[in-house]
């Protein structure tokens, strides 16, 4: 993966097509209609690591999709994509250079990055994509009208989580849950549902926060093993998720006790061997494997004719679908904006094209989403997946949980904002 700028050119595109035999099928964009540029600037480099690479490789081999297909109305799609290792100061120097080079899409993956740049998108009038995390109050699009989750945000997830060991483990009331977390933004985001849910539902609660980036966790499990808690729940990202349940397992937690946000990935299953670890459950929001028309267009047009953005065998893994799952969600938003409103795109008719999405599930990729002018989370929905030893197997149906409370959370927050102005 390259850490700088990575674009994806009207020439590479018109190459790959002509690798795929395909470039006879490319007047549609071939006219002289101007790229449409989205910036993804990630980090690569810092937390996440190769998690952000799988989910760039899905964006840009479906992006590569797309423009083999004609581009959105004709206009193909160019990539900016960028390392910002996940610190505020080098996204916002990106989000900059990014916008003057004319990008009306962008996409931060980092809580750190997208809440420092909340503000800052709105007041540009640039739709700001912040899949499944970042601030949980960029849900309510009357209060950041250009951030746009489009999946269930992080409190969402947890409540998830609680149904499923409420309704399928035993339920919740008297059970001793730890929340063992990354200690930042991202990691403390989900603790006001907890505390919330573990009042109304009579269990205890207890949190373990670990240091950035999450590599020594050692001393916050001994302490938890001293708690002998009932259930884990454990939030974090890229090689902090195997040290956790590495280090839940050394200290005599049972998999089938430990339950994760959706980061916990193939890649982060593969440091353990066999049926070490099956049992471990998550948060899914995007459905794995390649049984996918979309994905089996990717694999038809993009991989076979040998121009994927990674290596081969991470297509389908969670990481790369949740990837395709982002731009598909952008490209069904230019994709209405262009139709409902004509060219050329901009921030703000990307903003509708978004709220137009109603019913949207990219083939089936991903549970049923609905944008609207107040929901920019489009309903919360996930389900429970359980790893098998070889891939996550779902467990439960897609749905939604505890949405009543994380309203009210959100209600709450934008109160006390206004409270400070």
């Amino acid at each position: 993966m390259k850490h700088t700028d990575l674009a994806l050119s009207r020439r590479t595109v018109l190459g790959a097509a002509a690798a795929a035999g395909l470039g006879a099928t490319l007047p549609v964009w071939a006219q002289g209609k101007d790229p449409i540029q989205f910036a993804t600037l990630l980090d690569f480099t810092r937390v996440y690591t190769f998690l952000t690479d799988e989910y760039s490789q899905g964006q840009q081999d479906y992006i590569k999709l797309v423009n083999l297909e004609g581009g959105v109305d004709g206009h193909p799609i160019k990539l900016i994509i960028k390392d910002h290792a996940s610190y505020p100061e080098r996204g916002i120097a990106q989000y900059n250079e990014a916008k003057a080079a004319g990008a009306v899409f962008f996409d931060f993956l980092s809580s750190p990055v997208a809440n420092a740049l909340m503000p800052r998108v709105d007041e540009d009038h640039l739709p700001m994509i912040a899949f499944a995390h970042g601030r949980a109050d960029a849900a309510d699009g009357q209060a950041f009208p250009y951030v746009f989750p489009s999946a269930a945000i992080y409190r969402s997830q947890a409540a998830l989580l609680l149904k499923y060991i409420d309704e399928h483990e035993g339920g919740l009331k008297g059970k001793k849950i730890a929340f063992v977390h990354i200690d930042s933004a991202f990691g403390k985001e989900p603790i006001e549902l907890l505390e919330r849910v573990a009042k109304t539902k009579g269990f205890e609660l207890k949190l373990y926060p670990y240091p950035v980036p999450g590599t020594e966790q050692a001393a916050t499990w001994s302490e938890v093993r001293k708690n002998r808690p009932d259930k884990i729940i454990i939030w974090g990202a890229g090689p902090g998720q195997a040290v956790s349940i590495r280090g839940a397992v050394t200290n005599g937690i049972s998999p089938k006790d430990i339950h994760s946000v959706l980061w916990l990935s193939e890649s982060d299953m593969s440091a353990f061997k066999g049926n070490e670890v099956v049992g471990v459950k998550r948060v899914t929001l995007v459905n794995t494997g390649s049984d996918n028309p979309i994905l089996k267009r990717i694999i038809e047009k993009v991989i076979t004719p040998g121009n994927g953005s990674g290596d081969k065998k991470r297509v389908g893994w969670s990481g790369y679908n949740i990837g395709v799952a982002s731009m598909a969600i952008a490209v069904e938003a230019a994709t209405l904006a262009l139709k409902n409103g004509g060219g050329p795109l901009t921030g703000e008719k990307l903003k509708a094209g978004f709220e137009m999405i109603k019913g949207y599930t990219a083939d089936g990729l991903m549970p049923p989403l609905t944008i609207t002018a107040q929901d920019h989370q489009g309903g919360g929905q996930g389900l429970i997946s359980e790893w098998d030893g070889k891939r996550w197997a779902p467990k439960s149906e897609w749905g939604s949980a505890y949405q009543d409370v994380v309203w009210d959370l959100i209600k709450e927050d934008q109160a006390k904002a206004k409270e400070k102005k």
